[in-house]
């Protein structure tokens, strides 16, 4: 038996779209640690251990996870570095910082649309006077999640010039 408390457990916050649809903002040294997922075809197969080790290191040092974001950027077909965003330098974890223009859309849907959503994005920012230099997925919620909350939202944050 399963107490209330347990099938109502939230382990992703519910993703608010409007706050990061078709926006335009700056980041000055944002932190972030990194981690890597092994992909087959970009399909991710260690996500969540990977998601795992970055939570303990970020629990380890008291720190906090701005937004829940976390950010994917598919290195090739076998790789995807992870950028969980944080308050403060984690000690055990390899720091990075994103600094610059950044342009956000979410999309919603299975997660099969992503080559429609990229090819979309592309298109917009193009139209839109953008050029961008990397591109990065934001899944906003695990499968659970999205499942719970009846909405799978991605959104493709990209850095623009």
């Amino acid at each position: 038996m399963t107490s209330n408390s347990e099938t109502n457990h939230e382990c992703c916050p519910k993703f608010e779209p409007n706050l990061w649809d078709d926006k335009v903002f700056e980041w000055d040294n944002k932190k972030f640690i990194k981690d890597k997922v092994f992909t087959l075809f970009y399909m991710p197969l260690n996500f969540g251990s990977a998601m795992k080790r970055l939570d303990k290191k970020v629990t380890q040092a008291g720190a906090t996870v701005p937004d829940a974001l976390c950010l994917s950027e598919h290195t090739s077909m076998w790789n995807m570095d992870l950028y969980l965003a944080v308050d403060k330098e984690i000690p055990s974890a390899e720091n990075s910082s994103l600094s610059g223009k950044f342009y956000s859309k979410v999309y919603e849907g299975p997660f099969q649309d992503t080559g429609k959503w990229t090819k979309d994005f592309e298109i917009l920012t193009k139209s839109k006077g953008l050029d961008f230099k990397k591109m990065y997925m934001w899944y906003t919620t695990c499968p659970k999640c999205a499942k719970k909350y009846g909405k799978n939202y991605v959104a493709i944050i990209a850095q623009v010039e």
